[in-house]
């Protein structure tokens, strides 16, 4: 296996008045994968591409890019790096291929109009090209980001919160754009608040909630790891309450009746599906059709961040 683009260790950040934005972040990063981190508003995760930037000075810890320490080499780690923000700042009457040129010579790369117009016309801006920004839509604005931030052909892509205020086709095309990124070699690290997004293009999840990453791990180990399954039980007839034999079971009538649910661990020894088969059968309660639900990561996602103390209802938004 390659070396890490990214390591971090023992990350921290704390701010004058005490507060304590990253305590104490350990984070790899493969080369070539896309990473997503996930937190609620205020969890650290601009904070930690500020730091990861140089943007932000870091309290305790380290930072390397590529090998290259971000405090003692800072000008050959930042070279490696390409940030996306979150906000659409862009100069509004410049050409999208002027901003772009000339943010390649902001990092010393010397000019390459066949490096531009491939970056240009991979994000479908090509047709853009001499479009002042101001004329173009917010989601070819965030595009003209991305653009900007690949002009000096960084290795690793720091996307914070790319499909922001973009609608539903827009972020699709979006996720489009960056399996290209990723299938070009670009590593790729983004923060977002949308969990599918996460399902859909990660390769390995981060939870980060007040400053702490939570958990790193593979997206599909996660989902197996912490996920649950819900077996769903319509029924031949509506019921109005549940027997009292099956009140130890946890499970939840649904609201006309019809259904009952029954959540279990995926990866317990026994289900016990079978025996609450058997049990429903001895109270004459007759079962339709079967049905079962994988957990989604938002759910897990939402769960672990309550556990620690943040509100599920930030995740949502």
């Amino acid at each position: 296996m390659s070396d890490p683009i990214l390591v971090l260790s023992g990350v921290s950040k704390t701010y004058k008045n005490g507060f304590e934005a990253l305590k104490g972040v350990d984070l790899s990063i493969r080369r070539g994968e896309i990473f997503a981190l996930l937190g609620p508003n205020g969890a650290g995760k601009t904070t930690l591409i500020s730091a990861v930037c140089g943007i932000v000075s870091f309290t305790g810890g380290t930072i390397t890019v590529g090998g290259h320490d971000n405090r003692r080499d800072y000008k050959a780690a930042r070279a490696m790096i390409g940030l996306v923000p979150q906000e659409l700042t862009t100069d509004a009457f410049e050409t999208v291929w002027d901003t772009v040129s000339f943010t390649r010579g902001l990092f010393g790369k010397p000019r390459n109009d066949a490096v531009v117009e491939r970056t240009l016309r991979d994000l479908s801006l090509w047709e853009k090209k001499d479009s002042k920004i101001m004329t173009l839509s917010g989601g070819m604005k965030r595009r003209v980001l991305i653009a900007k931030a690949l002009a000096h052909e960084p290795e690793l892509l720091f996307l914070d919160e790319p499909t922001a205020g973009v609608d539903v086709t827009l972020r699709r095309d979006m996720w489009e754009v960056v399996r290209r990124l990723r299938e070009n070699g670009t590593t790729i690290i983004l923060t977002t608040h949308y969990i599918e997004e996460a399902e859909e293009m990660a390769d390995r999840v981060g939870v980060i909630a007040r400053g702490q990453l939570l958990l790193v791990e593979e997206k599909s180990r996660l989902m197996e790891k912490l996920g649950h399954k819900e077996l769903i039980l319509t029924l031949d007839a509506p019921l109005s309450a549940l027997p009292p034999a099956l009140d130890d079971r946890g499970l939840h009538l649904g609201a006309d009746g019809t259904t009952i649910v029954h959540t279990y661990d995926t990866n317990a020894p026994r289900t016990g599906i079978a025996t609450l088969i058997a049990d429903l059968s001895r109270e004459n309660i007759r079962i339709r059709d079967l049905e079962t639900r994988q957990s989604s990561l938002e759910e897990i996602f939402v769960g672990l961040v309550s556990d620690n103390g943040a509100a599920p209802k930030e995740a949502r938004s």
